[in-house]
């Protein structure tokens, strides 16, 4: 019985190749279709969004944090894949007494790598994960990096503010864009407008996602951090790990020049 170890270390007994596949991570999700898995997969959450028409016609079995468990029963899933951040550890606890479940565990662009090569070795897609990765190592590798980098600040969350700490998969694609955390707390940590002020970010980056961020939020920003540089970025590229992350370094680097930075 083949044996698979997660990226929590946990032993993943997976007898034979995967035919109904459940991911209840949306840019896992994204990347099992970039591998090619199509047939295969059987069911995603409602917040997996890409590739919009391949994720249209697959069932939905729920938020990610919110899983319908008695409808991924009924599809009688070979394979679960999820992560240990972004599922309720209590509905993958009990999951996992039923079928085996994959739980990736991903801080920063290695990992990320490492979660592609693993997803394709249980998927059969080896080939097609390595060519992946590759790709990716080169697209990075391109990214020039200033001399000096701007101590900033990710914000994810407004009332309150909530930012991404420094041992964030986003602080780690911070600092592949050149930049640096302003934050040296892990996580997420809560801030008020005072300690927003006080850690006088050279940049703030407002996220598209969770928290919806737009324009207008901006001269909110200002007013507290009036020094700073504000500016609204794509969550999907500061923190899916998939196969997006093909697209990160064109557009870190098209970010820098439109900063000026």
């Amino acid at each position: 019985m083949p044996v698979f170890y997660d990226q929590l270390n946990r032993p993943v007994n997976i007898p034979a190749m995967p035919q109904r596949i459940i991911s209840v991570v949306p840019s896992q999700t994204e990347l099992l279709f970039a591998l090619g898995v199509f047939n295969e997969l059987v069911g995603v959450t409602n917040y997996c969004v890409h590739p919009i028409e391949q994720v249209a016609t697959k069932i939905k079995v729920g938020g990610t944090k919110t899983l319908n468990v008695n409808l991924i029963k009924n599809l009688r899933p070979d394979l679960i894949i999820a992560n240990k951040e972004e599922n309720d550890r209590e509905q993958i606890n009990y999951l996992a007494k039923l079928y085996p479940v994959w739980i990736s565990n991903v801080n920063d662009l290695p990992g990320a790598l490492k979660m592609i090569g693993a997803i394709g070795s249980i998927t059969g897609f080896e080939k097609e994960s390595a060519t992946l990765t590759a790709r990716i190592v080169d697209q990075f590798e391109k990214i020039h990096i200033p001399a000096r980098r701007l101590k900033t600040m990710y914000l994810i969350w407004r009332k309150p503010y909530m930012a991404a700490g420094n041992d964030t998969f986003i602080s780690s694609m911070l600092h592949e864009c050149g930049f640096i955390n302003a934050l040296t707390e892990p996580r997420y940590p809560v801030l008020s407008s005072e300690e927003l002020s006080d850690l006088d970010p050279d940049l703030v980056l407002l996220s598209s996602e969770p928290y919806p961020f737009k324009e207008k939020h901006i001269m909110e920003i200002k007013k507290i951090v009036p020094r700073a540089i504000v500016a609204m970025v794509d969550g999907e590229i500061f923190s899916w790990y998939g196969s997006r992350l093909l697209y990160a370094p064109d557009y870190f680097v098209r970010l820098r020049q439109t900063l000026k930075i």
